[in-house]
């Protein structure tokens, strides 16, 4: 199936490791151009050269914070200065950290908005008027499976990005006339850094070892395993496609059968 990427131009925010960097890796593989953001300059650079050397695709790398408000506004203009146009954004942040409720600071709930919510609006603010002058584009939103199955322990991620779905679902009616999607991709326990992350803090909660923790979530999954990123990416570049033309206003999950909701 041609998914039309080849020579589109998508930028990954969070793509030094983990999910972003599986996104990454298939949107290259599908020929299309990459803006890839993080704050591990080294990591990017790294991946950069591997993308170019195997796909042939242009990459521009930028390392940056996007928590810092500044971030997105120059993100974005060096990927208009370097491709011309943007085509397709991908918002993936990393996680907040674990923690319960009475644990938590307002600290640490304004950095989470910060990282995960105001980002994600700040990056579409400036991409989106390119996408309707055009007529073309696409916005996916990287949330968790916790927007419809909250998981303990995490009530910061829980909240902010509760708040990611409603800005994207209202968003895609908004646009959907200028042939701009707006879709999330919730991704389930998959074998990432924040998942070892998250097994190690459940494990010293309770007692147990990580390996423990990683079988019991893998029990409740009906499928039994963890997805490997490649899995989740191969979802979020085809809501990207061409083909996906008609799908807008979703949250796919992307976890094995884990969420036990109707819808």
């Amino acid at each position: 199936m041609d998914l039309g990427l080849a020579n589109k131009v998508a930028i990954v925010t969070g793509a030094s490791a983990g999910l972003g960097e599986a996104i990454a890796r298939s949107f290259a593989a599908e020929g299309a151009n990459l803006v890839i953001c993080a704050r591990r300059a080294e990591r990017l650079a790294q991946i950069k050269k591997e993308l170019v050397a195997k796909h042939g695709v242009s990459v521009l790398d930028v390392a940056a914070d996007l928590a810092d408000p500044a971030t997105p506004e120059r993100v974005v203009n060096m990927a208009q200065q370097q491709f011309g146009r943007i085509d397709i954004l991908v918002n993936n942040t990393g996680g907040p950290p674990a923690a319960r409720f009475e644990d938590t600071t307002d600290e640490m709930w304004q950095h989470a908005v910060d990282l995960m919510l105001k980002s994600a609006v700040a990056m579409t603010h400036a991409v989106l008027p390119g996408m309707k002058q055009r007529n073309w584009g696409r916005v996916i939103n990287v949330t968790s499976i916790a927007v419809k199955q909250p998981v303990d322990n995490l009530i910061l991620s829980n909240s902010v990005r509760a708040g990611v779905t409603g800005f994207a679902r209202t968003l895609a009616n908004e646009v959907a006339k200028h042939g701009v999607t707006v879709n999330n991709v919730l991704p389930g326990f998959t074998r990432t850094e924040r998942v070892e992350y998250l097994a190690k803090k459940t494990a010293d909660e309770t007692g147990t070892s990580a390996e423990d923790v990683v079988k019991k979530w893998e029990r409740d999954i009906p499928m039994g395993r963890l997805a490997e990123p490649r899995e989740f990416a191969d979802a979020v570049v085809f809501l990207a496609s061409e083909r996906a033309s008609y799908i807008t206003g979703v949250s796919l999950t992307v976890d094995g059968g884990w969420v036990k909701s109707l819808i």
